[in-house]
């Protein structure tokens, strides 16, 4: 098993600058903790704004898009604190749920794009992007297969 930070590192000074990476991961995931909560409240305050302006109570599809928006961030952000959390309790890299996260991202920013201001440019990287994280993802799922029919 590949370890990325070992706490049992042979060389004292390595193993020192190890713990001190580690607790920066710690600071990070209770930043992102904060960030989520953040995130949280951002997304109450959209939809009550968008709840009280006129016509009261009532959503326009701009609205929603714009709340998908807010909704997809917060989840990305969970998303991310466990990609820490997992680096943190194995030492090991999630690619796989990075790769998720990513393609979570890019989904996000397809929810919300505006059809008036988009370059063909621009929509062809987003579905190459798209398409390549796609392929990395389902490559990484079919590995995971293969090794679960070795074992």
């Amino acid at each position: 098993m590949h370890q990325e930070l070992p706490v049992d590192f042979p060389d004292p000074f390595f193993r020192l600058l190890h713990y001190i990476i580690r607790f920066a991961i710690r600071v990070l995931a209770v930043l992102m903790v904060a960030v989520i909560l953040w995130g949280v409240g951002d997304v109450i305050y959209i939809i009550y704004e968008r709840l009280i302006k006129q016509p009261v109570l009532l959503l326009d599809i701009n609205d929603i898009f714009y709340t998908f928006g807010g909704f997809m961030a917060v989840l990305i952000a969970v998303e991310i604190f466990i990609n820490i959390r997992l680096y943190l309790g194995t030492n090991i890299f999630p690619v796989q749920l990075v790769i998720a996260t990513a393609l979570m991202a890019i989904a996000r920013k397809v929810i919300v794009l505006d059809f008036d201001e988009l370059t063909p440019m621009y929509l062809i990287g987003i579905a190459a992007t798209t398409l390549a994280l796609g392929v990395t993802y389902w490559l990484l799922r079919q590995g995971q297969q293969y090794e679960r029919w070795d074992d």
